[in-house]
């Protein structure tokens, strides 16, 4: 189960400097000038969770597997981008294949590197990229409406329902609004997924801050995350070109760097976590000798499914899941002792997997 979050942005705010730093390679081209980045980068990175290291020792597995999650790097959009301005048909077809956006928003200045719109304003710029994802997504559903629309005139209940639905994305495309702020009811989210809009995406704001500013944000980073939170979006404040450094520094080296800079931790961890948590993911554990292994699934997931998960002749095979908490397992000092203590649970198949769960399924063999 692959979940993919595209990272896009204006040319030349830090988004390939970003996903080198995320996948700690340099497959993506990092280059002062639009349109750089001619083919989506793909690089996929462990999701960090202490809680797996803790798991692994409890347990003494030989090896730690975590869960991951993939990263695009989508050449940069540019006004016009719906038009097929730039590379920007190209470009919007790649950002329709992801899951959820990362729109990064430079909010450093710097003389040295140019602006497409000559000016810094982190807001204007998340205005520009989102107008054109609107525009794009109009069109083609004022295109799809009209078949949809006769379809609906013969009697066809199906239609009907998503006439209703597809107008009232149009009224709020119209308005200049995403398609995301729909309220969209459950037994609507199916077609409106289907719909594949483009502002349909969750999204979340990398402000991209300078060096000095990567411990406290700037005047920049403050107006956008404010422009984020009236969204109702989640921000990460990064510096890509600190991550970058991090990201080649031996691991033993990482922490007395990041001290240096009054950071906790690297901010690629806070933006691989929200990224996580954009997409409504959570995280379920196994553990023994072997290995001690994370593993994604949405939340909500029921057992046979997160047991699909790890193969799928488990989903086929599915009896039921002996669970134990990760507050249990940690304090009871692993599975045996969870046991004893009347802590393992026998789940069924309308289980929903709680995050942290560590799981032993039991399937027909």
């Amino acid at each position: 189960m692959g979940f993919k979050c595209g990272i896009v942005g204006l040319p030349n705010v830090g988004k390939s400097t970003l996903f080198n730093a995320l996948t700690k390679t340099a497959a993506a081209q990092a280059a002062n000038y639009p349109f750089c980045t001619i083919e989506p980068n793909t690089g996929d990175v462990a999701v960090p969770d202490p809680r797996l290291t803790r798991i692994a020792g409890i347990a003494r597995s030989a090896a730690v597997v975590p869960t991951r999650l993939t990263f695009v790097d989508i050449a940069g959009l540019v006004r016009g981008a719906s038009q097929g301005e730039g590379l920007g048909n190209q470009f919007l077809a790649n950002i329709r294949e992801v899951d959820a956006i990362a729109h990064v928003l430079r909010c450093f200045k710097d003389d040295d590197v140019t602006h497409v719109a000559g000016a810094v304003d982190p807001v204007e710029d998340a205005a520009t990229v989102e107008t054109e994802l609107m525009l794009a997504d109009l069109e083609g559903l004022e295109r799809r409406a009209t078949n949809l629309r006769k379809r609906a005139q013969t009697g066809d209940k199906d239609a009907r329902a998503e006439v209703g639905l597809m107008d009232r994305v149009l009224e709020l495309l119209r308005a200049g609004r995403p398609a995301r702020a729909l309220n969209v009811a459950p037994d609507e989210r199916r077609s409106f997924k289907m719909l594949n809009l483009l502002t349909g995406k969750p999204i979340l704001y990398v402000l991209n801050v300078d060096e000095a500013s990567a411990a406290t944000g700037n005047a920049l980073s403050e107006r956008a995350a404010a422009m984020a939170a009236a969204e109702g979006a989640p921000s990460v404040v990064i510096s890509a070109a600190i991550e970058a450094e991090i990201a080649q520094l031996p691991a033993d080296e990482q922490a007395d760097y990041l001290d240096s800079l009054g950071l906790e931790e690297p901010g690629l961890d806070r933006l691989i976590r929200a990224g996580y948590g954009l997409l409504d993911l959570i995280t379920f554990f196994t553990a023994g000798p072997k290995e001690a292994r994370a593993w994604t699934i949405r939340a909500g997931t029921h057992a046979p499914k997160a047991a699909g998960v790890i193969h799928t002749d488990f989903e086929r095979g599915f009896i039921r899941a002996q669970t134990i908490a990760y507050d249990d397992y940690v304090a009871l000092g692993g599975e045996v002792a969870a046991r004893e203590a009347g802590r393992a649970r026998d789940e069924g198949k309308d289980y929903s997997v709680a995050d942290g769960d560590v799981i032993l399924f039991k399937v027909a063999t």
